[in-house]
């Protein structure tokens, strides 16, 4: 079933793959969900809230992880699900582990990275519009390396650890004619030295764990990309030529696609006024959700529409995290 992230909450989605309408049912009250993630070796479902982390074993009944810090804007997780990564505003970072089984303890014992809250480079993360505060978006760590952790931060940039945390080196995306490169929504990882991340200035490659970096979207009119997603070996990812506040004006949107040895290219979309902003696999394909609600399927090289999931005005333009949950 779909798990669907909202401004007050997180819904189950069914039917998405039947004639007619989506099925919808809120199953957590919450503050704005901005993740919901499901990991290998832990069961259930996460959501990364605005005030708190939350965990549901069947993505019906929900307890909260008590993160130190309230605001959640990520969760992370190893390859094998013993370690639990939070990603907070203000912008830090907390591990927590899990028993053998992958469960936690009824109070998890959360421990902050403190070595990333004392990067070089944290003072000047976070821009005036955003008050000054930044927030880790993402957090991810490579089911082929397992002490290494890539963070996401908007507005902060991409900074990787080969040490489970211990130390951090920053892996900023320059040498590029774009304003807003470390304003990182989210990391895409495709393997330990792969990832895609996809900023408010363009989206960006990476083939050497964020040494060096390739333009994906150069010469593109849409720049402003919210998430990507890696599907049978294909990216994707939709764009725009605005940030969020534009898009009821400006809808030039695209969604894009792009394989190794080629361009990024534009695809023919079912709502080319929307901008794709959440990802997720399910047992049938990709699927993506709009800005407006949209919900599509990807079925060979195409799109279509399969069905609405929930959307408030009050965060057009926010992702719209999705999850597929097996129970």
């Amino acid at each position: 079933m779909l798990v669907v992230g909202s401004d007050d909450g997180a819904y189950l989605v069914s039917g998405v793959y039947d004639d007619g309408e989506t099925a919808v049912e809120q199953v957590l009250e919450s503050g704005t969900v901005m993740r919901v993630r499901t990991f290998d070796g832990i069961d259930g479902v996460f959501a990364a809230a605005t005030d708190g982390l939350y965990h549901s074993p069947d993505g019906e009944d929900w307890t909260t992880l008590d993160v130190p810090e309230e605001a959640v804007y990520s969760v992370g997780a190893s390859p094998v699900g013993d370690r639990v990564y939070a990603g907070t505003r203000p912008a830090r970072l907390y591990v927590t582990r899990t028993d053998a089984d992958g469960w936690f303890a009824a109070k998890p014992e959360w421990r902050e990275l403190t070595a990333f809250g004392t990067l070089a480079a944290h003072d000047d993360w976070g821009i005036e519009r955003h008050d000054g505060v930044a927030q880790v978006r993402d957090v991810v760590v490579p089911a082929d390396a397992p002490d290494r952790i890539v963070a996401g931060v908007e507005v902060g940039g991409v900074y990787v650890s080969d040490d489970g945390g211990d130390t951090w080196t920053d892996r900023a995306i320059e040498g590029f004619d774009a304003p807003h490169t470390d304003d990182v929504h989210h990391v895409l990882l495709r393997n330990k030295n792969s990832f895609v991340a996809a900023t408010g200035s363009g989206l960006y490659r990476t083939t050497d764990a964020g040494r060096t970096w390739e333009r994906l979207d150069d010469g593109r009119r849409q720049w402003y990309f919210r998430e990507s997603f890696e599907h049978d070996g294909v990216v994707v990812a939709g764009g725009s030529p605005t940030p969020p506040n534009g898009w009821t004006d400006d809808r030039d949107h695209a969604l894009f696609e792009y394989r190794d040895g080629e361009s990024l290219a534009a695809v023919s979309s079912p709502t080319p006024d929307e901008v794709a902003v959440g990802w997720c696999a399910s047992d049938e394909g990709a699927l993506a959700a709009t800005n407006r609600g949209t919900l599509l399927h990807r079925e060979g090289d195409g799109w279509r529409r399969v069905g609405t999931v929930p959307v408030a005005e009050s965060i057009h333009g926010r992702c719209i995290p999705l999850a597929w949950h097996r129970p």
